[in-house]
């Protein structure tokens, strides 16, 4: 039986966001259902709304959350019923040549859940980097939730699926941040605080 929600929809570009019912399905195959705990506001977000990433309107905004697992589809494995997790953007396929050799972060078949969500008319909604959850419940591909610590608050546990990612990423992965190097960062938001906190994390002042 399909999850009738209240979420948040950028309709067209510019235009102020609403409220509304969403209509989240059952989870098919692979699939988890998740009720979100917590979402943090991105410049992503508004991006969406202003068309500056695409125009597959309406979009159900937001990605940058953490919850529960609240039913999971057949075949799935990795997440259980009441796990606690946050979202990634997209499922790894684990089988390319990337994935093989590790390297999950250059995943040649990154992947979403296959069915969508709908507004209350039948009108299929485009989730936010493939999550969407500015809303009560989401349903994302299981291969999305990463299980995390149950103690951790779904305020903070929620940043790390877009901005930790973002700014940790910079420092290690981007820039390269070597132990003893020193590490300017210029914009102390969200991202550019986890930047610091991946500069230190490879040993640079």
């Amino acid at each position: 039986m399909a999850y009738e929600v209240k979420g948040v929809v950028a309709r067209s570009k510019g235009a102020p966001v609403t409220v509304e019912t969403i209509v989240v399905p059952d989870p098919g195959p692979g699939e988890a259902v998740v009720d979100v705990q917590a979402c943090g506001v991105c410049a992503t977000d508004l991006h969406y709304r202003e068309g500056n990433i695409n125009d597959d309107y309406p979009f159900l905004l937001g990605h940058e959350a953490a919850g529960t697992v609240a039913a999971v589809g057949e075949g799935v494995t990795n997440v259980e019923v009441g796990d606690y997790v946050i979202l990634n953007w997209r499922a790894v396929c684990g089988q390319c040549r990337a994935c093989l050799k590790g390297e999950l972060q250059y995943c040649f078949a990154t992947h979403n859940a296959a069915q969508q969500m709908t507004l209350a008319d039948g009108t299929p909604l485009s989730p936010a980097l493939g999550i969407g959850a500015f809303v009560e419940k989401t349903l994302v591909h299981s291969g999305q939730c990463t299980k995390v610590d149950p103690a951790a608050p779904a305020t903070a546990a929620g940043l790390l699926g877009c901005g930790v990612m973002a700014g940790v990423g910079a420092a290690i992965n981007t820039g390269a941040v070597k132990r003893g190097e020193s590490v300017a960062v210029f914009g102390c938001g969200g991202v550019g605080d986890a930047a610091i906190a991946g500069a230190k994390l490879a040993g640079a002042t």
